[in-house]
């Protein structure tokens, strides 16, 4: 048995009593609260019985915090802080998703990742409102107001003031038209791209530093200076397939013009680091319901996914994956 259970001493009285202690004197603290004076003072009296101590020291003129009594309204502080925290975590468990989620994505995912599990997430949520800027430049969240953001990085960084959840692991993959190949010849060792005009994802221009994994546990850093550089895989995959040169696209984004022979795989017995795929959002407690609901059903829905287009499907989602998802 506790020490509150012993003494039969209610939260209230502690909240009440250290209302008192922090508005300075009864008459602030009932202006505060709402309720009358005597109903505080009642309830510190039976605190003071209880406990069998003098909190506070008072009279027509003075009001005045015993040592003892200043040691009791900071744990008391601390108490109800933790209760309130307790009470939040019910209130998020059982509050309705619902309202507007402001969400930033980048175009692959949206149309290889998100679009097969929207319809399925605007069912479950229908008082959820999505709103989805899909573009490849990396935005600001907190400064843009997002409620949060949808990243593919190899070694995705900590941002200040922002948390970040994993989802999945996506591939990027080398191509070229198979008419480039023939003409300008296939790289057998990733030294060789230096060779080839490289079309790369980025603005300005800038080196790409490509870190490849060779199937006999080999591993080469290749520096690329681009030929073409764009900040959008679109463009990219339309360059690769007109014969301009080597590409470095998301799986996803190549995957219908590999199937249908337009592109062809560059380095096939090399790899890149798979690309970690996963969200950012303020760090804030008490995630709103409906953010909390998005990230959740994002985390459920995406290693489907993303195990399919690694296996060379095309991403379907079972509604089975979104099993155990909070509502």
């Amino acid at each position: 048995m506790d020490a509150i259970e012993r003494l039969d001493v209610s939260l209230d009285d502690l909240r009440l009593y250290a209302a008192v202690v922090r508005h300075g004197g009864y008459a602030a603290a009932a202006r505060a609260l709402g309720v009358p004076t005597s109903r505080l003072s009642r309830h510190v009296d039976a605190l003071e019985r209880h406990l069998d101590v003098r909190l506070l020291q008072r009279s027509t003129r003075r009001f005045r915090v015993t040592p003892i009594g200043e040691r009791l309204a900071r744990h008391a502080e601390a108490m109800l802080a933790e209760a309130s925290a307790a009470l939040a975590v019910v209130a998020e468990a059982t509050a309705v998703p619902r309202g507007r989620v402001k969400v930033a994505c980048p175009i692959a995912v949206a149309e290889s990742m998100l679009a097969p599990v929207l319809p399925a997430f605007l069912a479950r949520y229908p008082e959820v409102r999505l709103d989805i800027e899909v573009s490849d430049r990396r935005v600001d969240v907190l400064a843009e107001g997002f409620d949060c953001a949808l990243r593919v990085r190899q070694q995705p960084s900590g941002e200040d003031g922002l948390v970040m959840r994993r989802f999945a692991e996506l591939e990027e993959l080398l191509v070229a038209s198979p008419a480039y190949c023939e003409s300008a010849g296939r790289p057998a060792e990733p030294a060789a791209l230096r060779g080839h005009p490289f079309l790369g994802f980025g603005v300005g221009g800038d080196a790409a530093r490509l870190g490849l994994l060779g199937t006999d546990g080999r591993s080469e850093t290749v520096e690329l200076s681009p030929r073409l550089s764009c900040a959008e895989f679109g463009v990219l995959r339309a360059a690769a397939i007109a014969g301009l040169g080597i590409a470095l696209l998301p799986e996803s984004v190549a995957r219908a013009a590999l199937a249908d022979g337009r592109l062809t795989r560059v380095l096939p017995g090399w790899r890149l680091p798979l690309g970690v795929f996963h969200a950012v959002f303020p760090h804030r407690r008490g995630l709103l319901p409906a953010v909390r609901a998005f990230i959740d059903f994002l985390a459920a829905t995406m290693p489907e996914i993303a195990v399919s287009a690694r296996n060379g499907q095309q991403p379907s989602f079972s509604a089975s994956a979104a099993t155990g998802i909070r509502n």
